[in-house]
Parts: structure tokens; C-alpha cells; sequence
């Protein structure tokens, strides 16, 4: 049964190609303007990123993404496995890219599409002040250089160009415009 939603209307989708990481969907959609064509989404595997604040620093990576051709700082985060909640897994990916665990309960900030024309990639950012080091990191494939940076940098680095990700800049912009607690 169709579904019109928007001024769209959805008749179904089908898979054009699958893997662990990504998937790519053929969605069967009516446009407003009355075209009928097979619009094509990408989906990603939820993502949960951690924003930890220890005074007035927060915890990056400073690492190379080569689809971007870039360095630049990020938050820790990964994929969200199955069955996990999104704030364990952000806690989990902190400390297997940093070797830092976060203290206490998190708060959750916010949750974003970063990309919802195209693209099905549910961010949620999570929130901890503190963290303890506990030794190295333990992933491998995360090959970054772990830093805590300034707060008041936040704009210059975004501005710069030196923030990846959309999840990334959305989160420490969100840090930089909040009052402190």
C-alpha cells in the first residue's frame, strides 16, 4: 500500500546492494511535482559518538581519513552492535580508541541525520564530564593520536576545517554554545 507522506509518496524499496557497513536502497517513491522514479538511499549501521569533557577540554583523535583526504580531530564513536544501547557503545568505542574510560552516567545530547536527503545514518552523541586513563587503546584500525583540546578552540578549529564529520562538529559546536553546568 502506498504511503504519501511529505507531498511523497512511497510505493516500496529494494535492495541494490549489502554489506556489513552499508547498504543501498532503491526506494519506489512518487515526487511532488508528480515523477515517479527509483530514488536512491544510502543506509549506514546507528552510530553513537562520545563527547567527554574533563574541565574545560575536551577528548579528540587527531587522525587521517583517506575518503576525505583529510586530517583533522573527531570524537571517539563507532557502529552500535546489535543489541547494544547507544550510550554503552559510545563508552566502549571511547575507551577502545583512547584508553580512557568515561566516569558516571551519560547524558544524551542529542541525535542527528547528517545527511537525511540521501542518506539513513542515525548519529547519537552522548555526554560524560570525566573520564579515567586506563592504558593505550586497544583497536587497532583507530589509528589516532588521542588529545584533549580547549573548548574555546572549538570555533576556530570548525572554522578551519579541522573538525571531521558532521557528528563531530555538530556535538563540540553544541558543547561550545551550551553554558557550563
Amino acid at each position: 500500500m502506498p504511503e504519501a507522506v511529505g507531498g511523497w509518496t512511497i510505493f516500496g524499496e529494494r535492495s541494490a546492494y549489502e554489506s556489513p557497513w552499508v547498504r543501498v536502497r532503491l526506494v519506489d517513491v512518487e515526487a511532488p511535482e508528480g515523477t515517479r522514479f527509483d530514488y536512491h538511499v544510502v543506509e549506514l549501521s546507528r552510530i553513537a559518538v562520545a563527547l567527554v569533557v574533563e574541565g574545560d577540554r575536551v577528548l579528540v583523535l587527531w587522525k587521517y581519513r583517506f575518503p576525505a583526504g583529510q586530517w583533522g580531530y573527531e570524537l571517539p564513536g563507532g557502529i552500535v552492535d546489535d543489541g547494544e544501547a547507544p550510550g554503552t557503545a559510545a563508552a566502549r568505542e571511547t575507551a577502545e580508541e583512547t584508553g580512557w574510560h568515561v566516569r558516571g552516567e551519560p547524558e544524551h545530547l542529542l541525535s542527528i541525520e547528517p545527511l537525511p536527503g540521501q542518506v539513513r545514518a542515525r548519529v547519537d552523541i552522548y555526554l560524560w564530564r570525566g573520564a579515567e586513563h586506563v592504558g593505550d587503546p586497544t583497536d587497532p584500525a583507530e589509528d589516532g593520536t588521542v588529545a584533549w583540546v580547549d573548548v574555546a578552540r572549538i570555533p576556530e578549529l570548525v572554522a578551519r576545517g579541522e573538525i571531521l564529520g558532521a557528528a563531530s562538529a555538530t556535538a563540540l559546536m553544541y558543547l561550545y554554545g551550551r553554558p557550563t553546568p
